[in-house]
């Protein structure tokens, strides 16, 4: 029986919380259901499994609205990354710089991805998950107004970066989110969902910079985004905070109780340099597993980046497109994202969930299956990207209607979302909760470095070795890289037993 002071506490808390029946309250995290959900004093965990203010005992529509927010998000901060595209040559003109030199305004913005989530990260875990969502948005925002009042290149490529930059913690934090929301077994679908959105913004993205560039000019391109992160900033005002750290430090404020335990400025500080930015590049060079999948999944989001120059250079040349029926093409890449998530759920359901069913049911323990199950999807889409590639290389003749090469470019979109999502939730799986943010983050980083770097000397190679045999040169290296994912499978219950980190062993 608890004394009374903490049975006061105990009747504060279920009143602040909404409990209708203070006696429920009591009821269900009283010792008789379990040793360890009664209420402490401290605040420093969920009052039981009941617990209202936990973000996973939400309502179903609640959770989705939740989902929602850093989805819409992720799909507006990536457009920013292709509707730029086909307003490169235009933007030249304009500014009076040659088109190599307007094509860095692309790279800056994918390469303030890559560092935004380095900022990201340290933020959330300082002010929580809203916060970041609410406060690196319109400093993107404002941002993205300056690239669409730049006077000069210069200022374009310097505006464009800090644009990604403030816009890249949200790709960060995203995950963090569905991870408040969801238990293990149900995060499968909500990370295809998240992962589906940048994906697709990819391939839309230049279909409506085109049409904007072609009708009104390349500074009412930059607009239009602005147009859509006020859209995505307004929907995601009703959103309320998930981070379990931040939730109860509110809580034991509200209460006027021991708040959870918190880190000096000093310690935070150790903290951000050490699991910020040391221990993603470190498991980059010392992890198989992550190095793996970090230089296989580069290399493919480079070769997407690459396409949003290269194809429509080819569709001009072979089959002279206008400019706004070149950037139409990508409406195979569109596609092909999109049939990836019913694939993954379907491998999930059918393949994942069965097994792990099936673990359970014959009390193998907590943890149910290996991770490596989390890789059908990526050895099946691993496929994919090199049979669409080559069918692109080839079929990309006068002579051959102008359909089969779009036809080319749902399964080298398909195959190149299922490996990502099974490389997130496999190293997930693998790393666990810490060590799985460093591990993501490592591939994040090297991911947008990469596909910065690509479409500078892509129109150079297409126009150097043709497009049959520039568009070959990607599908062998794809071809190469094809094993990853069966190699892990067949080896990564060694290599993870071999880890410095701590890694799920069994």
């Amino acid at each position: 029986m608890p004394a009374p002071e903490e049975l006061g506490v105990e009747l504060s808390i279920a009143s602040t919380l909404g409990y209708d029946d203070t006696e429920r309250a009591l009821e269900e995290n009283s010792p008789a259901k379990s040793n360890s959900l009664r209420t402490t004093v401290t605040a420093q965990d969920w009052i039981g499994p009941n617990d209202p203010e936990n973000p996973q005992n939400w309502s179903t529509p609640k959770k989705i609205y939740h989902v929602l927010v850093p989805t819409i998000f992720a799909f507006v901060v990536s457009l920013g990354t292709s509707i730029i595209s086909p307003a490169i040559d235009s933007m030249a003109d304009a500014l009076h710089a040659s088109s190599e030199v307007a094509l860095l305004s692309f790279s800056s913005y994918v390469l303030g991805l890559a560092f935004g989530p380095l900022l990201g990260s340290p933020m959330s875990e300082a002010f929580g998950r809203r916060a970041v969502y609410l406060l690196s948005i319109p400093i993107s925002l404002l941002f993205t107004l300056g690239v669409g009042f730049a006077q000069n290149i210069e200022t374009v490529i310097i505006t464009r970066f800090f644009a990604g930059a403030f816009g890249g913690p949200v790709l960060a934090i995203g995950a963090g989110t569905n991870a408040d929301l969801f238990i293990q077994e149900q995060r499968s679908t909500m990370t295809a969902v998240f992962s589906l959105a940048p994906f697709c913004a990819t391939g839309i993205g230049p279909v409506i910079g085109a049409y904007v560039n072609a009708y009104k000019d390349w500074r009412w391109v930059e607009w239009t985004l602005i147009f859509f992160l006020v859209a995505s900033y307004f929907f995601a005002l009703f959103e309320e905070e998930t981070y379990k750290k931040t939730i109860l430090q509110r809580r034991a404020k509200k209460l006027n109780i021991a708040p959870p335990p918190t880190v000096s400025g000093i310690a935070s500080l150790r903290h951000t340099v050490t699991v910020v930015l040391l221990k993603p590049i470190h498991m980059l060079f010392t992890e198989p597993i992550v190095t793996s999948f970090s230089v296989y999944i580069s290399f493919n989001f480079s070769v997407l980046f690459s396409f949003l120059a290269a194809v429509p250079l080819v569709f001009r040349n072979v089959y002279g497109f206008t400019p706004e029926h070149q950037n139409l093409t990508f409406i195979g890449i569109f596609f092909g994202c999109v049939l990836a998530l019913p694939t993954q759920l379907a491998l999930d359901q059918g393949l994942y969930q069965k097994r792990q069913r099936k673990s359970f049911t014959e009390g193998s323990g907590a943890i149910a299956i290996a991770p490596e199950h989390r890789l059908y999807g990526a050895m099946l889409g691993s496929i994919g990207l090199p049979v669409g590639i080559f069918w692109f290389a080839w079929s990309s003749r006068s002579d051959i209607h102008w359909i089969v090469p779009i036809i080319a470019l749902v399964p080298f979109a398909w195959g190149n979302l299922l490996v990502f999502i099974s490389a997130v939730l496999y190293t997930v799986d693998v790393y666990q909760a810490v060590n799985g943010a460093s591990a993501v983050a490592a591939n994040g980083l090297l991911r947008y470095i990469m596909a910065a770097a690509f479409p500078l000397f892509t129109i150079q190679m297409y126009e150097g070795l043709g497009h049959e045999w520039a568009s070959s040169l990607l599908g062998f290296a794809t071809l190469a890289l094809l094993p990853v994912p069966w190699a892990l499978y067949r080896w990564g219950p060694m290599i993870r037993r071999r880890s410095s980190y701590d890694t799920i062993k069994a």
